[in-house]
């Protein structure tokens, strides 16, 4: 006699979804064909990025279960994904998706398709103070709109300067619209500020604050940092709106950054994500075609809800010389060390630029806990050594580009809404090239024999943080 299990409430939830999943499949198969070819043949190459679009809850389970192909262990769908178990066994995922699926084409079906032809018409910035006057400059000569995104907006000496010329702008009879993270300027941001800009008509609005019944939407946060003006001019880039960024306030130990200017085509690009994400659109994607060599790319789409995550997953699996990567806190997933790895086996030099100073402790030690794997297949890794490292920028070859507001860890990646400049313009990625090799004369590199002898205290924090990744 087998020995007796308890029903728990798990197991019997378990069974009646398993029976409500069968009958379901059963009456939707032929619906579900349909549903499957009509969004293929919309989509294109779009059929093998990382995620999944968004389905029907019918249509989500039947890819899953696999039942209606006859059970196979290994059966193909119509959008190239395997179901690996035999068995309709749940498995959790990184995201938020509750299936976990596998891919069976290249990812670069989320690389846009870009030519060297196109210029960007691009500024770079570095420094914090000289972007500041930039941006308060195309603020102050607005004549229609304004509109700005922050992840940080701080109630200091420089949020000071913004708040005043966009009060100023409001009473003049410009539309100013200001959308702040809720979690990310919580401790910066003040009411009294806050109802400074309201009473001289600037549209205020904080993005997705603390409530009870949306915990899950509360974890996914609004990364961006990005304004726009009269349709014209934007910047994008990883600076915030504080005085940690600012020589004048901070000094020498101020954050090191980049950001960017953009006019023409891009500028109303940018515009038009502004916009569709003030609407709400949180997945609304920008067209490719508005600049042959360079496009706006927002982290989740209709068509993929990891673009980002895909489209550095094929720029790693199309370099052939260097692969050059800065970011300020490196928490890569299994899949994106598993494309550096693989690079710099084939012969690529792969860069890898982080802070030894950092914000953030635990999401160092996180990072330092990838490190040996790295190490061993040939990846050079450097620490940034005066002060922070806030910039986030990646060039493949010397002529792709990525900069704007994802860092490459799980939260990036995974769960915020991002906002990325991919570009091929030549002037801009020669830029790029050229300060990631200049700081590198600042940084220390990181030997692998050296890295092995370290201390066991620091192997005992590194496991704390990387058991933490996918909260950092």
């Amino acid at each position: 006699m087998p020995p007796f299990r308890p029903i728990t409430l798990a197991s019997c939830t378990f069974i009646i979804s398993n029976r409500l999943v069968q009958r379901l499949l059963l009456r939707q198969t032929v619906l579900g064909r349909d549903q499957g070819q009509s969004r293929d043949s919309g989509h294109g190459n779009r059929s093998g990025c990382d995620r999944t679009r968004r389905l029907s809850l019918v249509e989500r389970l039947r890819r899953c279960t696999g039942s209606h192909r006859g059970g196979s262990r290994h059966a193909r769908h119509s959008d190239h994904r395997v179901f690996l178990p035999q068995k309709p066994t749940v498995r959790r995922s990184s995201g938020a998706f509750p299936f976990r699926l596998m891919d069976t084409t290249h990812p670069d079906c989320c690389l846009p398709s870009l030519t060297t032809e196109g210029e960007a018409h691009a500024i770079l910035y570095t420094e914090g103070d000289d972007l500041y006057a930039a941006m308060i400059d195309s603020i102050a000569n607005a004549r229609h709109e304004v509109g700005l995104e922050s992840y940080l907006f701080a109630d200091d000496e420089v949020g000071r300067r913004f708040a005043d010329v966009l009060a100023k702008k409001a009473s003049a009879g410009v539309r100013v619209r200001l959308l702040l993270d809720a979690e990310g300027s919580r401790s910066r941001w003040s009411k009294r500020l806050a109802r400074r800009l309201r009473e001289s008509g600037v549209e205020v609005r904080r993005f997705r604050p603390w409530r009870w019944g949306r915990l899950r939407r509360y974890w996914q946060r609004s990364h961006r940092k990005l304004l726009v003006v009269d349709d014209e001019v934007a910047y994008l880039g990883g600076f915030n709106i504080h005085r940690e960024s600012s020589r004048e306030f901070h000094g020498e130990q101020r954050w090191r950054d980049t950001h960017v200017r953009l006019v023409g085509p891009l500028a109303r690009q940018a515009t038009a994500c502004f916009s569709a994400f003030w609407r709400r659109k949180l997945d609304w994607e920008p067209l490719q075609s508005v600049s042959p060599g360079s496009v706006l790319m927002p982290n989740q789409t209709r068509a993929c809800s990891h673009h980002l995550r895909c489209t550095y997953r094929a720029l790693f699996a199309e370099a052939r010389q260097s692969i050059q990567i800065a970011t300020p806190y490196f928490v890569p997933d299994r899949r994106t060390q598993h494309g550096l790895v693989k690079a710099a086996r084939r012969g690529v030099k792969v860069s890898l630029l982080v802070p030894r100073k950092s914000d953030v402790p635990i999401a160092r030690w996180a990072a330092r806990a990838a490190y040996a794997h790295l190490l061993a297949a040939g990846v050079r890794i450097y620490e940034y050594l005066p002060r922070m490292l806030h910039a986030k920028t990646t060039v493949i070859d010397g002529n792709w580009a990525m900069l704007g507001t994802a860092n490459m860890d799980y939260r990036s990646f995974l769960l915020n809404y991002e906002l990325n400049l991919i570009t091929r313009d030549e002037h801009l990625c020669r830029q790029l090239q050229t300060q990631f090799e200049q700081v590198l004369t600042e940084s220390a590199e990181i030997g692998r024999q050296v890295w092995a002898q370290r201390k066991w205290q620091e192997y005992f924090f590194e496991t704390i943080g990387w058991l933490s990744r996918r909260w950092l």
